[in-house]
C-alpha cells in the first residue's frame, strides 16, 4: 500500500467510527440524526466545521440551568418544534430540569413560570422578534443578576437552539411542528414569539 492509499483508508475508518458514535447517540436519545450521517458522507471537512459550530450549545457559565433551558427551548420551538425540540426536552430532563418547569416553558404562559424562567423566556422571545425595547430591558436584568458571561451563555444557547433545526430545514431534513412529550405528558407548544 502506498502512502497515498493510507489517507483515504484512514478517513474511511474515521467516518465509520463517527457513524457508530452517531448511531449510539440516536439510540440513546431516540433521535434521528440522518442529516448528520449525510453531512459526514457528503463532506468530512464540513462535518468537522459543523462540530465546532455546535459546540456553542455546550457553553453555560454563571446562569442557572432553568433560565438557560428557558432560553434554549424557546429558541428551538421558534425554529422548529419537532424532533430538535424533543431532543432539547430530553437533554434538559437528563440535566435535572424538572418536567414541570419544561412544561411551563413549552406552554408559554408567563404567569405559570417562576420569575427567573419567565425572564429567560421573555428575553429569548424578544431577541427572536427583534424587539429592542424588551431585549434591552431583559438583558439588563439578566446581566445584573448573573453577569456578562451569563449573557454569552444565553446568546450561545439561543444560537445553538436554532442552528440544528435551521440546518435541517436547509438540507431537506426539517420536520413540521408536533406535539412534544414531557415525562409522558403531551404538550402543544406555544409558537408565538412576542
Amino acid at each position: 500500500m502506498s502512502q497515498g492509499d493510507g489517507l483515504p483508508r484512514l478517513l474511511g475508518m474515521l467516518k465509520r467510527f463517527i457513524h457508530k458514535k452517531l448511531a449510539a447517540f440516536e439510540k440513546d436519545f431516540g433521535y434521528d440524526a440522518s442529516y448528520m450521517h449525510d453531512l459526514l458522507d457528503t463532506d468530512f471537512d464540513a462535518f468537522r466545521k459543523w462540530g465546532r459550530a455546535t459546540a456553542l450549545g455546550q457553553y453555560r457559565k454563571d446562569v442557572p440551568l432553568d433560565v438557560y433551558t428557558a432560553v434554549g427551548l424557546t429558541g428551538v420551538v421558534a425554529a422548529d418544534c419537532g424532533p430538535c425540540a424533543q431532543l432539547g426536552i430530553t437533554m434538559a430532563l437528563r440535566q435535572g430540569v424538572p418536567g414541570a418547569t419544561i412544561s411551563r416553558i413549552l406552554r408559554g404562559n408567563l404567569d405559570e413560570m417562576t420569575e427567573p424562567t419567565r425572564l429567560g423566556v421573555r428575553f429569548a422571545r424578544a431577541v427572536i422578534a427583534r424587539d429592542s425595547i424588551v431585549v434591552d430591558e431583559t438583558r439588563a436584568e439578566l446581566e445584573r443578576r448573573y453577569g456578562k458571561r451569563a449573557m454569552v451563555s444565553l446568546g450561545f444557547a439561543l444560537c445553538a437552539a436554532q442552528l440544528y433545526p435551521t440546518f435541517k430545514w436547509a438540507t431537506g431534513y426539517g420536520h413540521a411542528c408536533q406535539r412534544l412529550q414531557v415525562e409522558g405528558t403531551t404538550i402543544a407548544p406555544k409558537l408565538a414569539v412576542a
